[in-house]
């Protein structure tokens, strides 16, 4: 393989596994939040006993975000100099604003959030709980605005020519909310919250199968399977609301969700299918006519810009983005439906008995991981073959003096310590969950503080 495809490879493999931690710590942030402020309401100390249990999880996941995230800073510089120069000035405002503003905020405050239980008062901890959320999803705003200005370039002008082009802000807040930004960070954050919830989910399952900590495990999975309802709803709506962007800022990427073909046609929505590029066709395909155009136009009837409008050698590969996309909403659609049975079932009062439907919430966790890696495909592999949109070619920003060599052995590198990391993240969060909250058995349930409430009353 040459100097590119390594390179790429590299970057995708580090930032997907890296991907896998700032969700679930935004997700779980957002419950942390949730679980304490309860227990400062009710004065249930099986809320406490959540928040200390779940706090433990946040803070092994946020280490392990900030341990895989620091290598990609380093492949910015060796592999994608080129890159690094041209998008430098815009980025270079952005991640400030990341480290000062959020990533401070959140480290800082989540030593109070895992220290400070008998060092501060109970507000001043719900008030650092309440920061080390909002840092975490602050964090991710910055970092969505920067990935944002590559897929949809506003408010700069480019200074230079040839090798030493450079793009500067001429406009912060234009490149802050560029075309795309809000649109993806909605859609993005969803996708963190659903990855926190079904991360609870899937250990209060487990805890009410093995009849363990019962109280700690239902109370948990009522409020989880809660924000998982919202959040896999939401997810949908700014789906879609990211899709109608898209056919208006990237047209190209929108005609390979769908193996859209036609320059001037009706578009269809496929169910699944195989894509043959060089046919210009989808085999095995189950498709529902003119779907796109009405989901994007609300007129059934109307064209959609198709990959034939496009030269040859700016279009991206269609087969993986129709294939990651189809996967990503197929994931987002059973999410949705294990959510609403999960709501139904607990209405019922027959959510805890189904040792099924539990088992099936065990393995969900795998779910939003899934489908976050394969929007991310959809996003970044459907751009090319730009790195900056119409402005910097992925084959133009690497580095010049890399070799292939030197790629693939810190790529073997990097795997080999990766693969550590992870294999420590599992033996540590599996011996967290074995060891289950701290005295969770002596806390009375529910109806019995409700009880002694009104006996105190």
């Amino acid at each position: 393989m040459d100097v590119e495809i390594l390179s790429r490879v590299q970057f995708a493999f580090t930032i997907a596994f890296h991907y896998i931690y700032p969700p679930l710590s935004i997700g779980l942030g957002v419950l942390l939040v949730i679980m304490e402020g309860m227990y400062l309401k009710t004065g249930n100390k099986l809320y406490e006993q959540m928040t200390k249990f779940w706090v433990k999880i946040f803070a092994l996941t946020f280490a392990m975000g900030v341990a895989s995230g620091i290598v990609m800073e380093f492949e910015f510089g060796t592999n994608w100099a080129t890159y690094s120069r041209f998008v430098g000035d815009v980025f270079g405002s952005a991640l400030a604003a990341e480290g000062i503003f959020a990533f401070f905020l959140e480290s800082g405050f989540l030593a109070v959030l895992v220290f400070g239980w008998n060092k501060v008062s109970p507000k001043m901890h719900f008030f650092s709980t309440i920061m080390v959320s909002f840092g975490s999803m602050l964090s991710a705003v910055w970092i969505v605005v920067a990935n944002s200005w590559q897929q949809t370039p506003a408010g700069y002008h480019i200074v230079g020519e040839g090798i030493n082009a450079r793009a500067e802000i001429t406009d912060f807040w234009e490149m802050v909310f560029n075309p795309s930004s809000m649109e993806r960070l909605s859609h993005v954050l969803s996708g963190a919250w659903l990855a926190g919830a079904f991360m609870v989910l899937s250990v209060s399952a487990y805890y009410l199968l093995k009849k363990k900590h019962i109280e700690f495990a239902k109370s948990s999975f009522k409020i989880a399977l809660g924000l998982a309802l919202f959040a896999s709803l939401f997810q949908l709506f700014t789906g879609h609301r990211s899709a109608v962007g898209i056919s208006e800022t990237q047209p190209a990427k929108l005609a390979a969700f769908e193996a859209h073909y036609d320059s001037f046609a009706v578009g269809d929505i496929y169910l699944f299918g195989w894509v043959n590029d060089d046919k210009q066709e989808v085999k095995l395909g189950f498709k529902i006519p003119g779907m796109l155009s009405y989901l994007i136009y609300g007129d059934s009837k109307k064209p959609v810009t198709g990959l034939n409008a496009f030269k040859p050698e700016d279009r991206p590969p269609v087969n993986i983005v129709f294939q990651s996309y189809h996967l990503m909403v197929a994931v987002g659609f059973a999410l949705i439906a294990l959510s609403l049975i999960g709501i139904f079932m607990l209405w019922r009062g027959k959510l805890f008995e189904m040792r099924w439907l539990l088992w099936i919430f065990v393995f969900s966790v795998l779910g939003p991981q899934l489908a976050n890696q394969l929007g991310w495909i959809s996003a970044e592999v459907g751009r090319q073959p730009w790195i900056v949109y119409n402005l910097l070619r992925t084959s133009e920003a690497l580095s010049k003096v890399v070799t292939a060599n030197q790629v693939m052995f810190s790529l073997i590198l990097f795997m080999l310590v990766y693969a550590l990391l992870f294999v420590l993240f599992i033996y540590l969060l599996n011996e967290k969950i074995k060891h289950g909250p701290e005295e969770a058995d002596k806390i009375p349930s529910e109806y019995e503080h409700q009880k002694a409430a009104l006996e105190r009353n």
